[in-house]
């Protein structure tokens, strides 16, 4: 129990302190947006790329890993989905925002810190085989189921047009593709340019939190609390669950490999989830109770999920 403390203490004190640092005006709350900017836009592909250059790739693309992984997240969106439209009487577009809401995971800002802080180095690679598809596929499933459902929908080659520049401009993606074509150039860079990836890799743990913790000064929770407490328990509980029956009792992955997707599957709701229901205007409270709901109690899940796995 004293390592899971190690581990978790940390990461949510440091979401605590922006927290309380923007709430008490002792970090200007306009600053938090830049500051998750910064770590999504710059130091996290940095990051990627460091971690991609320098992998063992004949590793770090497992398919028995990375499937369950996204077998979890298309089943906890088709749930979400049925329990908004089915329990909570939502129309089809706010119904789409509910399922995106419980299966879009914060890799990042949140995923990154803890698989790091919990198994190392050696995580990341593995997590960020997971993460080179996440955005870029959910992203693109959340947009077209959208707009097969919802009544004003725009046409579905509209939708796939944002979607694609969406991907093409998505500074993680370049992080990575980046990173695969150094590693398999073998590409050696000059020391004052790796200093600098290092350092801005660096960033990314201390940024991320802070910012995180500072943002959810913004959401509130209003009437959606019951519906918004559901779709948490499915990204909190359901979908690694999914993936720790999967890995574990199906394809027998190996322990070391398989907690790491487990684990990752276990994280809160990402933020995008918000800029998805924003886009749309469909579910936004929904999409905004989430995000917060799923953050706080993943102090206790995640918890939960690193005694499961035997940190």
């Amino acid at each position: 129990m004293l390592a899971i403390f190690n581990v978790v203490l940390p990461v949510f004190a440091l979401m605590a302190l922006g927290n309380l640092a923007v709430r008490f005006r002792l970090f200007p709350s306009e600053g938090v947006r830049g500051l998750v900017l910064f770590v999504n836009n710059f130091a996290t592909p940095c990051l990627l790329f460091n971690a991609l250059a320098t992998a063992d790739f004949s590793t770090a693309f497992r398919w028995n890993v990375i499937g369950p992984f996204y077998v979890g997240a298309l089943t906890v969106f088709v749930l979400g989905i049925f329990i908004a439209a089915k329990v909570f009487r939502n129309r089809p577009g706010e119904s789409v925002t509910s399922g995106f809401s419980a299966f879009f995971t914060n890799t990042v800002l949140i995923g990154i810190p803890v698989m790091q802080r919990a198994y190392g180095h050696d995580a990341l690679v593995t997590a960020f085989s997971i993460i080179a598809f996440h955005a870029s596929v959910l992203i693109t499933l959340g947009m077209l189921v959208m707009e097969l459902v919802r009544r004003d929908g725009a046409p579905l080659h509209k939708a796939l047009g944002v979607a694609a520049v969406r991907i093409v401009s998505n500074p993680l993606l370049w992080g990575i593709v980046l990173g695969a074509a150094a590693n398999l150039m073998k590409l050696e860079l000059v020391e004052p340019v790796q200093a600098f990836i290092t350092l801005m890799a660096a960033a990314v743990t201390p940024a991320a939190l802070f910012g995180l913790g500072g943002a959810l000064n913004d959401y509130r929770l209003s009437e959606n609390w019951a519906q918004a407490l559901s779709l948490a328990l499915l990204k909190l509980i359901v979908q690694p669950l999914i993936a720790y029956v999967l890995m574990v009792h199906v394809l027998h992955v190996d322990h070391e490999f398989a907690r790491y997707g487990i684990l990752l599957a276990a994280m809160p709701t990402g933020i995008n989830a918000y800029v998805f229901a924003t886009y749309y205007n469909r579910g936004v409270n929904v999409a905004t109770n989430t995000v917060l709901i799923s953050t706080v109690l993943s102090v206790l899940t995640v918890s939960g999920w690193l005694y499961l796995l035997g940190i």
